[in-house]
């Protein structure tokens, strides 16, 4: 395991969060006095069951460069840590168990590049000691890319105090096994998404060329092959205009795939689902020609198995 440091003084005893030798802070935010909602259950019936605190609120962002890091791998030794300083852990949930799109996006989440959330991958967990004035909150967000891992820590209450990382043993993971290149199925299989190669949509439009398509083909091969998974088809944009726009839009194309997969290939209604990202989880930089490219995609996520 690791060696992680740092500390973080609460109104109670101290918690002391060990992060990882390989961990860079990416983003911070401190309020002496502001409100936070803190998930205690998942997104239901259009709802996240919560608790509406008051007082001092941090939030620092994480990174772990690491590739083969799971998210459980990251949040394992945190939970440990938590209940060691006494937390009593209030809800502790993963990606669909949680709620899916609809719990990322109900709760407070520092934006990209700061943090990275995988829609297909990430993990919450809520915990609280004390009572009354005295009482103390936090909250670990955890997801990942194929090259890190991503870390979000929230904290209500207690004095606040940063917490730095180790300069001793970084945190590494076992090499994942890579699918075949271009092998959708292979890709959903083993990690549950892949990109959609190959789409074309007009220029801000979110109409899907004519095609054929490739990728379109083996998604709706793999969905007649496993008639019971659902997945969700979720769009992506580069950086260029407004955020709401940029959502709208990818939710569009999204949608647009959706209907051809529903229209030429007869695959149920039942099984897909289409969302939008906009530009907040991008692959590449947005800063060159080739990584804008590469962030306008649209991704499937297996969201279900029964």
């Amino acid at each position: 395991m690791a060696t992680w440091s740092g500390v973080w003084s609460g109104a109670g005893a101290a918690l002391t969060l060990d992060l990882p030798g390989n961990a860079v802070l990416t983003g911070t935010t401190e309020v002496a006095l502001g409100s936070h909602m803190l998930a205690t259950g998942a997104f239901a019936e259009g709802y996240i069951p919560h608790l509406a605190l008051e007082g001092a609120v941090s939030v620092q962002a994480w990174q772990i460069s690491s590739p083969g890091l799971t998210t459980l791998q990251i949040l394992t030794p945190l939970r440990a840590q938590v209940e060691a300083a006494g937390f009593e852990v209030l809800f502790d949930c993963e990606t669909q168990a949680c709620g899916g799109y609809d719990f990322r996006f109900g709760i407070t989440v520092l934006p990209p590049p700061a943090m990275h959330v995988d829609l297909g991958d990430f993990r919450y967990l809520s915990a609280a000691q004390g009572v009354g004035g005295a009482a103390e909150h936090l909250s670990l967000l955890v997801s990942r890319t194929s090259n890190a891992g991503y870390v979000q820590i929230t904290r209500v209450g207690g004095d606040i105090a940063p917490i730095a990382a180790s300069r001793e043993a970084p945190m590494r993971g076992a090499a994942e096994p890579a699918a075949a290149p271009g092998n959708l199925a292979s890709d959903l299989d083993s990690t549950g998404r892949a990109v959609l190669p190959g789409l074309v949509f007009d220029t801000g439009s979110a109409q899907l060329g004519p095609g054929p398509f490739a990728a379109l083909d083996a998604l709706a091969a793999y969905l007649r092959d496993h008639p019971t998974r659902r997945v969700a088809l979720v769009g992506h944009t580069d950086s260029s205009g407004a955020l709401d726009a940029n959502i709208a839009l990818s939710k569009r194309r999204a949608g647009s795939v959706l209907e051809r997969l529903v229209s030429d290939y007869a695959i149920p209604r039942s099984q897909l689902a289409a969302e939008g990202m906009g530009y907040l989880s991008p692959i590449a930089s947005n800063l060159t020609p080739e990584g804008r490219e590469a962030n306008r995609r649209v991704e499937v996520i297996v969201t279900s198995t029964q």
